[in-house]
């Protein structure tokens, strides 16, 4: 899946954006693509890595129209971060003091689930991903994930969740700290949009990010992400 060639009309399924507009954005340069004989291909792959950067910049109701159109198997629609993240997969506090650290704490709690199979190579690509661009955000919030999924490493996409007592510096706009971590590690591209895009939902309810501040274990801090996720259902 991660490694197919979409054309223009599967592309716009796959951003669940109007065909015409998805066109503009194309002949602008402003979306990775290559004319095939005439005719435009578009790497999947690509497209993902394209997507993540642009959504985190979409007001709620883009995010909800990506979310919509990933339409993953592996996820509750409904619920798609909390039917991949449970109980256990939460950790407050996380104990750690530089991003490495945070990076091996969250895989250690997300291993719990024992869907993480090559714990040691997840690493090296999530830091990778760090290389290239941040995935830490101006409100205090990090996501890291691989630059693509990684369906050998997993036996099932996982999410992992924990806060740090005080502020990491993790890359976050205008060097800002980070202290609360989702760990998404999934299988495919589908399933990784359609969690960001949630997760991006999920940030932007006014009082989301800093009740999780306040949360004083893990099941105060896993209650908090049910009722966020509750909200937008």
């Amino acid at each position: 899946m991660d490694h197919q060639l979409l054309n223009l009309d599967q592309l716009a399924v796959r951003l669940g954006r109007d065909r015409r507009e998805v066109e503009r954005l194309v002949v602008r340069g402003n979306l990775p693509g290559r004319k095939v004989n005439g005719q435009w291909q578009f790497h999947s792959a690509e497209v993902t890595q394209w997507l993540e950067q642009e959504i985190r910049g979409y007001d709620e109701s883009q995010l909800a129209q990506v979310e919509s159109a990933q339409n993953s198997q592996e996820l509750d629609p409904q619920f798609p971060v909390t039917s991949l993240l449970k109980p256990e997969l939460v950790q407050v506090p996380l104990e750690a003091r530089t991003k490495r650290s945070v990076l091996e704490a969250l895989l250690e709690v997300a291993g719990r689930t024992w869907q993480v199979w090559e714990p040691a190579s997840i690493l090296q690509a999530i830091q990778q991903r760090e290389d290239v661009y941040s995935t830490a955000f101006e409100n205090g919030v990090a996501i890291p994930h691989t630059r693509t999924p990684m369906p050998d490493a997993l036996g099932e996409s996982v999410i992992a969740f924990g806060r740090t007592f005080s502020g990491i510096p993790f890359g976050a706009p205008k060097r800002v700290l980070s202290d609360l971590f989702f760990l998404v590690l999934c299988r495919d591209s589908r399933t990784h949009l359609q969690v960001l895009a949630r997760l991006g939902r999920m940030m932007q309810q006014s009082d989301f990010v800093e009740a999780l501040r306040t949360a004083e274990d893990a099941g105060a801090a896993y209650q908090m992400i049910i009722d966020a996720e509750q909200k937008l259902s």
